[in-house]
């Protein structure tokens, strides 16, 4: 789809600080999402508005056009057979993934966060990168494969570590198969009802245990306590 040049009235800050640059940046509604759905790879304009399903095609429009102007990411179209435009992060918009982790823990401490509101595979992805504890892991491996429709990711540990990339589900301990929130469920959801959840919601070729023991190497962090409102004097 081509992007319709569309006039920059967005507010700014004006000021030097690179935290204010940062949200004259990725600060307009739906700006940092864009950035979260490509960190694994390019995406079609279709395929990020599948992913997020509340964004309109004019405001996914203006978010794409904003963060190219920015060097954020860049248009390119893959060769034949394909020939189809994707969007794709440039290297120094790959480096935005941290701030996408610290503020993922940070935000997964509110006492109103909910694990349960539907997220897209991606954000999956990212969160295993996130919330993973190595020293829970002890030195343990992984090979899974995950599928969610057409995309497919592998996730592996080794030596206390957890890539999660898209790829091909070959050679794998396992491939689970299901809704994304599903799987989140396993990962973040009761440890001692985990066995009946993979059963109930998921489908599992290879070794179910796999999964098990790989579910227990995760955990949100502690909520930050609620506060009562300050009483009006």
């Amino acid at each position: 789809m081509k992007l319709e040049k569309i006039t920059d009235n967005r507010r700014r800050y004006h000021d030097a600080c690179g935290t204010a640059l940062a949200l004259d940046i990725l600060g307009e509604r739906w700006a940092l999402l864009v950035v979260r759905e490509l960190m694994l790879g390019p995406k079609r304009f279709g395929d990020l508005r599948a992913s997020l399903p509340g964004v309109s095609a004019n405001v996914l429009t203006q978010r794409l056009e904003g963060l190219e102007a920015a060097s954020v990411l860049v248009r390119r179209r893959l060769p034949p057979p394909a020939s189809v435009q994707v969007y794709e992060l440039t290297d120094w918009g790959r480096e935005a993934e941290p701030i996408l982790k610290v503020m993922g823990r940070w935000a997964a401490r509110s006492p109103d966060h909910d694990p349960t509101l539907p997220l897209s595979a991606v954000s999956l992805m990212l969160s295993m990168r996130t919330m993973f504890d190595a020293d829970k892991s002890a030195g343990q491996g992984a090979d899974l494969g995950f599928r969610f429709g057409d995309e497919t990711y592998v996730v592996r540990v080794a030596h206390g570590v957890l890539t999660a990339e898209r790829g091909a589900l070959e050679g794998l301990e396992a491939v689970i198969e299901g809704p994304v929130e599903a799987v989140a469920g396993v990962l973040y959801g009761d440890p001692a009802a985990v066995r009946e959840h993979i059963a109930a919601t998921l489908t599992v070729e290879g070794a179910v245990e796999a999964l098990v023991r790989f579910s227990r190497w995760f955990e949100l962090p502690v909520k930050a306590p609620r506060l009562a409102p300050t009483p009006d004097r």
